[in-house]
Formats: structure tokens, C-alpha cells, sequence
């Protein structure tokens, strides 16, 4: 089964690169700090075990946003568009 994740993420300047390249794998950057795309359960499970391995939990802070369905949603930008914008249904 998959769903739709939306990933924003918060962590140390040092870990930045890291946490994005591990983000990149399973979903599309969509802006600074935020990525979003379909998954499904264990590659969710694999993203939060790779991220939990280089995050400070004492200092950083990732917030996944975990839609079981986009039928209902929508996205409206304003301003500079940037990457992964038709992803989103």
C-alpha cells in the first residue's frame, strides 16, 4: 500500500546534505527543505531508519505529513516555482 508523504525537515548545517541525499531517494525535492511523493510503507519505514542513523534528535526535527489519499488535496503556489510541482494531484 502506498501514500502520499510530505517531508520537512530542520537539522544542522552539517547534516543538511545528508539528510537531503538520503530524502532524494525515495522523494522529489520540492523547495528548501521540503519534499514530497508517493511511498509506499517500507520504503517509508527504510527513509526513517536512514534518517534516524544521521539526525541529532536532540537538535533536529523532521515532520513527515502522511496523506492516505490526494483526492481531496491541493496546492497553490505563490511566488518563485520550484522543483516537483506537477507531482502533486
Amino acid at each position: 500500500m502506498s501514500m502520499f508523504l510530505i517531508l520537512v525537515y530542520d537539522v544542522g548545517e552539517k547534516r543538511v546534505g545528508k539528510v537531503l541525499k538520503i530524502c532524494r531517494k525515495y522523494l522529489t525535492w520540492v523547495q528548501n527543505s521540503v519534499l514530497e511523493g508517493e511511498i509506499t510503507e517500507a520504503a517509508y519505514n527504510r527513509l526513517k531508519m536512514e534518517l534516524k542513523r544521521v539526525i541529532k534528535e536532540d537538535e533536529d526535527s523532521i515532520i513527515f505529513y502522511i496523506l492516505r489519499t490526494t483526492k481531496y488535496s491541493e496546492r497553490e503556489t505563490m511566488g518563485v516555482k520550484k522543483g516537483g510541482e506537477e507531482m502533486f494531484l
